[in-house]
């Protein structure tokens, strides 16, 4: 059971949240869309650049245009890019440049689950994209996902049992539903955001509480062996 959690802010914080037993590490820059990341491309690069070797870095990529994507994977150079802007989703064109600009990436493509036209979605984008990420939308939030919103599961497992790629399910998942969600989707991975971050405080971006994170990596990875995924 792979385990991924969003938003780290710094090397030192995804080392941490690493340790804790963090499979993927997301992070992105301020994006355009104005949705909080951390301090530009310099400390993407960063985090990405501290995890190689200790854990999978994925750069969420929300901004307006799919060469804006691209420029960005170029100088962070990331495991997988994470596209989930409201803007442009993933094509097969993009899939090839990145892949030709990135020896090596990965392109995970977040679908926003809503009702039975999501598996449908799901299946068209399982055909040319390495791993899916099934999230909750929300007028709130830039994107898709972010919400710290759980969805109907059944569509997740619906989209489970469609495709043949890696999906990742995602949407208010946190240490006391993670193991309840893994038993009825059976998900290659489950992420984490909203809900295993510190209250957030007047002025300042939230951090992440690596008690909560551990907790929710923990739980994921006991449920799995439960049912020997």
């Amino acid at each position: 059971m792979i385990t991924q959690i969003y938003t780290v802010r710094s090397p030192e914080e995804a080392l941490a949240v690493a340790k804790a037993g963090a499979d993927h590490l997301g992070t992105f820059p301020k994006s355009k869309m104005g949705a909080e990341g951390v301090d530009g491309l310099e400390m993407c690069k960063k985090i990405c650049d501290a995890l190689r070797g200790v854990a999978t870095s994925v750069m969420i990529t929300l901004d307006d245009t799919p060469e804006e994507c691209i420029r960005q994977a170029v100088y962070c150079k990331p495991d997988i890019v994470h596209v989930c802007g409201d803007e442009y989703f993933a094509t097969p064109e993009l899939c090839a440049e990145l892949k030709k600009a990135v020896p090596g990436i990965r392109v995970m493509q977040a679908i926003p689950v809503s009702g039975p036209e999501s598996v449908e979605m799901a299946k068209k984008y399982a055909e040319f994209c390495d791993l899916l990420i099934l999230d909750t939308n929300s007028e709130n939030v830039p994107g898709i996902g972010a919400a710290g919103e759980t969805h109907d599961w059944n569509l997740d497992k619906a989209i489970v049992d469609a495709v043949d790629i890696p999906i990742i399910i995602a949407g208010g998942l946190d240490p006391d539903n993670v193991a309840d969600a893994i038993r009825f989707v059976k998900p290659w991975g489950v992420d984490s955001c909203t809900r295993t971050n510190l209250p957030k405080r007047p002025g300042e971006p939230e951090g992440k509480d690596i008690e909560l994170c551990r907790k929710f990596c923990e739980n994921a990875v006991a449920a799995a062996k439960e049912l020997g995924l």
